[in-house]
């Protein structure tokens, strides 16, 4: 497995969902990546639930509620060494701070913010919670992106509220594509809505590894979901898109074994 003990400055490090059926959510995700889970004290967590992969942490469950917004979304959030350094950069960086930086004790610091163009990031400073516990194999995140319709002060909100180092992937006209760091180091991706020809839902989303997607693809049918957009190859691993049970779109990616 390859394994998780901490993750750069800046970088995903962590997901939650806030689905609306939490039972039918484990259901589907439990028998689509092999996770198990792990409950919280509901009186100081609000129900909070641990996805696990082989025992480690992977993706995080919050039961919705009504007066957070819409419910069934995966959030992404990104790497704080100082989450009021990091709010007081994002409001200097044209983002907007929604949640406030708050003390998840004993686990981290966590924040959530609304980057140019009207998609939602998060921030998690870690403590004893120090993010995905394994990437880049089955049921484990395999890459993250964010597809925005604001996208020259989307790549510059990037580098100036969260550090990053940028790399021009490609920049046609039917592809506008930067990503955190380059190459084989690449670890997040930012994608112009604008040159977006599948006309993909804007915001952050993660590609969750499956060995086999064709495999994934009717396993989530059988689950009780669809098959958005059916397995192809790319030069990054076969690719699909499917819909969960409770409507949520989400991004599946080969990985080798």
């Amino acid at each position: 497995m390859p394994i998780r003990d901490s993750h750069p400055a800046g970088g995903p490090v962590w997901a939650d969902f806030n689905p609306t059926d939490m039972k039918a959510a484990q259901a589907f995700y439990g028998g689509l990546f092999g996770w198990t889970f792990e409950a919280s004290d509901p009186k100081k967590y609000g129900g909070y639930t641990n996805a696990l992969l082989d025992g480690r942490r992977i993706a995080g469950f919050m039961p919705h509620m009504a007066e957070m917004g819409p419910g069934n979304l995966w959030s992404v959030y990104l790497k704080s060494d100082d989450i009021q350094a990091t709010t007081r950069a994002v409001s200097e960086a044209g983002g907007k701070v929604l949640v406030p930086p708050m003390h998840v004790k004993p686990y981290g610091h966590m924040a959530v913010y609304e980057a140019p163009g009207g998609s939602s990031i998060g921030a998690w400073q870690p403590e004893t919670h120090q993010g995905f516990g394994a990437d880049m194999m089955h049921g484990a995140p395999a890459w993250f992106e964010t597809i925005t319709s604001d996208y020259p002060a989307a790549v510059a909100f990037y580098q100036r509220a969260f550090g990053w180092e940028t790399d021009v992937m490609s920049d046609t006209k039917e592809m506008g594509y930067t990503t955190l760091g380059k190459g084989d180091d690449a670890r997040a991706g930012i994608m112009d809505a604008a040159r977006d020809t599948a006309n993909t839902p804007q915001g952050w989303a993660v590609y969750w590894g499956v060995r086999d997607a064709d495999a994934a693809a009717e396993k989530a049918v059988e689950l009780g979901g669809k098959v958005i957009d059916p397995p192809k190859d790319t030069p990054y691993g076969r690719f699909l898109e499917i819909q969960d049970p409770l409507g949520t779109r989400v991004r599946l990616i080969s990985v080798p074994a």
